[in-house]
């Protein structure tokens, strides 16, 4: 397996800039996960290291040679669609086996029948080796697709939202197995994903893009518990941050449009004004608790319930464990847990 390092790389489809100075370095046997909506350069940054699409500047480099005259073929990467691309008049073994066909590789039968077999074993798909692709559900064709990734032991998998055709029960169990794959065979790995679950689940670090600019690098924790900009701490978390407009007032934080007041936390510079973030799970039910509002919406989930409070003319979103007996309409008395709150300048910048 190999590091992939990215410096300064910028890519433009006519006036259009796809990525720009995008760097970042994705270390042997990591599972690194790019994160961002749609269009955010994701895919493209993908085709760049591939070889797929040629970089208007910067530089890429494996184990810290240059590659960018290298053609796709000599780079020695596995690409894996969010399509499954299968031959779907194949079997399962002739389309695994077919990358170890070609002209580059042309491998003793043995060895191909040793790296098919293994691969369909770690990918529980051994039973469906003789069967026609054209006959298998979307569970089963994104396993062979990985599949032929895996069996050809490359230097890096880049993988393009795999899951994201697959129902949500289907990508769970796929993302668990994905997951173990990838730690058992230390593989160096660049997952995209516009899927947050999918990144803090899986993910050794996670880098942020938005509008082709990386926003953010860090593991799961460094997104969620210290987002660099309010894009980052709106994409991750579910139900989704509270952000509050504030006001700095005579040593304390006020709310806007609430009766909502905190001091000013003393290891920080505070701006006359300022955005205020809670996640939800920091917004606790109790019966002594220091501030007010009322129940305007319940949504129990099972294991959790999200509770709409409105106070003032604010509305925040409570995430608290099981299904209490709470009413619609009740006025209910929370607590905040003021030293897990996130500051961020008007313009969305951490403080």
């Amino acid at each position: 397996m190999s590091t992939v390092t990215l410096q300064n790389i910028s890519k433009n489809f006519k006036d259009v800039a796809a990525l720009e100075d995008v760097s970042l370095q994705v270390q042997d046997g990591e599972f690194f996960v790019l994160l961002g909506p749609t269009g955010a350069g994701k895919t493209t940054t993908l085709r760049v290291i591939a070889g797929l699409e040629k970089q208007d500047a910067g530089d890429i480099l494996f184990d810290d040679a240059l590659v960018n005259d290298l053609p796709p073929a000599d780079r020695d990467t596995a690409f894996v669609f969010q399509q499954y691309s299968l031959y779907p008049n194949m079997t399962v073994f002739e389309n695994l086996a077919f990358p170890l066909q070609s002209p580059l590789r042309r491998l003793p039968k043995d060895d191909i029948q040793r790296r098919v077999t293994e691969a369909a074993e770690k990918l529980h798909i051994s039973h469906l080796l003789d069967r026609k692709t054209g006959k298998l559900s979307g569970g089963e064709m994104q396993r062979v697709s990985i599949g032929r990734a895996i069996v050809r032991e490359p230097r890096i998998y880049l993988m393009d939202e795999p899951l994201s055709n697959l129902d949500a029960k289907l990508r769970e169990a796929l993302r668990v197995e994905l997951e173990h794959l990838q730690k058992v065979q230390h593989s160096t790995t660049l997952f995209v994903t516009h899927d947050q679950i999918e990144a803090l689940t899986m993910a050794d670090r996670i880098a942020v893009l938005d509008q082709g600019r990386i926003l953010q690098i860090g593991t799961p924790h460094d997104i969620y518990d210290r987002p660099a900009t309010t894009f980052v701490a709106t994409l991750v978390g579910t139900p989704r941050i509270n952000l509050l407009d504030a006001a700095r007032d005579n040593g304390t934080l006020h709310i806007k449009d609430t009766d909502l007041r905190t001091e000013t936390p003393a290891d920080k510079t505070i701006p006359a004004d300022l955005l205020v973030g809670i996640r939800p799970e920091d917004i606790r039910p109790a019966a002594d608790g220091s501030f007010s509002g009322e129940i305007t919406l319940i949504e129990p989930l099972g294991v959790e319930t999200i509770l709409h409070i409105r106070t003032g003319s604010v509305t925040l979103l409570s995430l608290v464990a099981g299904t209490l007996p709470f009413t619609l309409g009740a006025n209910i008395t929370f607590e905040i847990v003021r030293d897990r709150l996130h500051y961020f300048e008007p313009g969305g910048a951490r403080l």
